[in-house]
C-alpha cells in the first residue's frame, strides 16, 4: 500500500525547498535579512519606520511588506527612506517562500545591506512558513496582554529575538511581565528580549545595536 503524505506536509516541504533558494539568493548578495512577525497593531511598521530613519544613512535598507489588500505599510516604509516592495496576498494570512521569491526579483539585492520582511499581521500562520531570511523577529506589545506566549506557542518558539513594544503604556495597562516572560522561557529558553517603545524611543538603541551586530557579522 503506498504511503500517504498529508497535503499540508507536501506544501510545507515545497515551501522549505524554495526558502533555501531564497536564502541562497540573499546570501549571494551579501545582505542580512529579517522576518518581522506580529499581530495587527503590535507596531511592526512603526518599528520599521524608526529603524529606517535611524540606520538609513549608514545602511541601504530594503523592505518587503505582506498585506492582504493595501500598500499602506509599504508606503510608510518608503516615505521613511526604504526601498519598498508590496506583496498583496489576496486573502492569505501569511507570506510564504513563493511570494518572497517573486518579490526578491523586484529588488536590486546587490545594492542593499539590510532586507526587512514585514509579514502579514497574524499570530498563527506565519510561524509555519519559512521564507529564507536569516532571523525571525517577533513583536509583541503591552496592550495585547501578557498571555500571548501561552496562547500562540508556535510563533514564540521560532523567534530569534523578541521585541516587547509600547512599554510606555505599562503604568496604564495591566501586564504581568513575569507571567509573560515565563511563557516565553518555556518555549524559547534564553531568547533575547528587547523592551522598547516606538513612540517614546525608549529601548530603541538596543534594537539598533542588535541589528548592527548582525550586519557586521554578515559583512565580516
Amino acid at each position: 500500500m503506498p504511503e500517504r503524505i498529508p497535503v499540508v506536509e507536501k506544501i510545507l516541504s515545497a515551501n522549505d525547498r524554495l526558502a533555501l533558494e531564497n536564502r541562497a539568493k540573499i546570501d549571494a548578495a551579501g545582505l542580512f535579512s529579517i522576518n518581522i512577525m506580529a499581530s495587527p497593531g503590535a507596531g511592526k511598521t512603526s518599528l520599521i519606520e524608526q529603524t529606517v530613519r535611524a540606520l538609513g544613512k549608514k545602511y541601504r535598507i530594503g523592505m518587503i511588506n505582506g498585506d492582504i489588500l493595501t500598500s499602506l505599510d509599504a508606503d510608510r516604509a518608503a516615505a521613511a527612506g526604504a526601498v519598498a516592495v508590496q506583496i498583496n496576498t489576496g486573502g492569505d494570512c501569511h507570506l510564504d517562500a513563493v511570494m518572497l521569491h517573486s518579490a526578491l526579483n523586484q529588488l536590486d539585492l546587490n545594492n542593499l545591506d539590510l532586507l526587512i520582511i514585514e509579514n502579514v499581521g497574524n499570530l498563527i500562520c506565519p510561524a509555519e512558513f519559512r521564507l529564507g531570511t536569516h532571523k525571525n523577529v517577533i513583536v509583541a506589545s503591552i496592550p495585547e496582554g501578557d498571555d500571548k506566549p501561552h496562547k500562540y506557542p508556535s510563533m514564540y518558539r521560532g523567534a530569534d529575538v523578541l521585541i516587547l513594544n509600547k512599554i510606555d503604556l505599562l503604568p496604564y495597562v495591566p501586564f504581568r511581565m513575569d507571567f509573560f516572560r515565563q511563557g516565553v522561557e518555556v518555549l524559547n529558553p534564553g531568547v533575547t528580549q528587547l523592551n522598547l517603545s516606538c513612540s517614546s524611543g525608549e529601548g530603541l538603541a538596543a534594537w539598533y545595536t542588535w541589528l548592527e551586530s548582525n550586519l557586521t557579522l554578515k559583512n565580516g
